[in-house]
């Protein structure tokens, strides 16, 4: 059983990635491409959310002083969120001037689906946690996130391997993404921490895995994988782009304006 603060880290950070991509993916509720896609991706931002409570629950419990859900979730800064770079990122790659619009749904995907594929692989090994709780939640999220998987992988095959102008788009995205995907297998505090408390978990025994589903997907999806290297972002150690500023500013405005108020 996950006792004191030491973990508590560990906690907000797979909060933080539920949280951060569920509010990103919810910029698309109303402006879908379909109906259908609009609520699947609205579902799939509720689920996310939904998970980010539970975890920002079992943190708060954690850590004490008054910490609550709410106040993890509205009233910590862009430094003190523990979530992947990728996460936070806007719905595009590289805008030029003449760009018709800042929302592409196929970077959404191919985001979706990397993170997806990963946190397949985390949940399904967190529900064997010492930490019941913790082992809860991920019985729970495995669900959700089998179906976020197939939903993304789906349209990733079929953008990549439908018209040229899909397939130019999605493998711009995949290019644009994949370096941000290094940071899941980089080391950090916090990871370590759980992992040495038998909480955690070790992500890089994962990565031949996610690698083999990513690998069979572009490949399937007539995409090409870009070559590894350059930067590796830090954002699970707070080190986040100019972008998070920005959406928890918009997330968080109400809470902050009114900080006494109950809903």
């Amino acid at each position: 059983m996950m006792t004191g603060t030491a973990n508590a880290p560990y906690l907000l950070h797979l909060a933080d990635n539920a949280l951060v991509l569920g509010q990103r993916n919810a910029e698309w509720t109303g402006h879908g491409p379909a109906l259908e896609e609009d609520i699947a991706l609205a579902n799939v931002s509720l689920d996310l959310i939904g998970q980010a409570r539970l975890l920002y629950q079992h943190a708060a419990a954690t850590l004490g002083n008054g910490a609550t859900e709410d106040t993890l979730a509205y009233f910590r800064d862009a430094g003190d969120f523990r979530n992947y770079t990728l996460l936070e990122l806007p719905h595009h790659g590289p805008l030029v001037g003449y760009a018709q619009s800042d929302m592409d749904y196929g970077t959404t995907l191919v985001r979706n689906f990397f993170y997806s594929a990963l946190m397949v692989l985390v949940w399904d090994t967190l529900q064997k946690s010492p930490d019941e709780q913790l082992a809860a939640i991920a019985a729970k999220s495995l669900k959700e996130v089998r179906y976020h998987l197939r939903h993304a992988r789906e349209w990733v095959i079929r953008l990549g391997d439908g018209t040229d102008e899909s397939h130019a788009r999605t493998q711009a995205a995949v290019d644009h993404l994949m370096p941000y995907t290094q940071e899941f297998w980089s080391d950090s505090g916090i990871e370590k921490t759980a992992l040495l408390a038998g909480v955690g978990v070790d992500v890089n025994s994962l990565r031949p895995a996610w690698d083999a589903l990513v690998n069979d997907t572009l490949a399937e999806a007539t995409l090409v994988r870009p070559k590894e290297g350059g930067y590796i972002p830090r954002g699970k150690s707070g080190e986040h782009s100019e972008h998070l500023s920005f959406l928890l500013a918009e997330m968080q405005c109400v809470a902050r304006s009114l900080p006494q108020a109950s809903w």
